[in-house]
């Protein structure tokens, strides 16, 4: 399950957390966003023992989304020990994210 959560949470998540974390920068109003939704959540099934899967609202988290350089969406980061390790920039069919995660997870 690909959890919403706040900027701040994440920062927390990703510096406290051992684990991988695989964030989605998305917004409602964002079409590509709304398609990767579905595809996301099969895949955090899928990677449930390598990575937390989350997302994080690019509109109510402005200035982390500008941190990291984020002016596209939907962008998908994954995140490894506090550091950026990758991230896809737009919308991925399930068989092309799933590649992405393999190879970085």
């Amino acid at each position: 399950m690909v959890k919403e959560i706040t900027g701040q949470e994440l920062d927390r998540l990703v510096s406290e957390e051992k684990k991988r974390v695989v964030c989605d920068f998305w917004a409602p109003w964002c079409g590509p966003c709304r398609m990767l939704g579905p595809v996301m959540e099969a895949l955090s099934e899928e990677f449930k023992e390598q990575a937390e899967f989350v997302k994080v609202n690019v509109d109510e988290n402005g200035d982390l989304a500008a941190s990291l350089g984020i002016f596209s969406i939907p962008d998908v980061y994954i995140f490894e020990y506090g550091e950026v390790k990758a991230h896809n920039l737009g919308f991925l069919p399930e068989d092309a994210l799933r590649t992405f995660l393999k190879e970085n997870l």
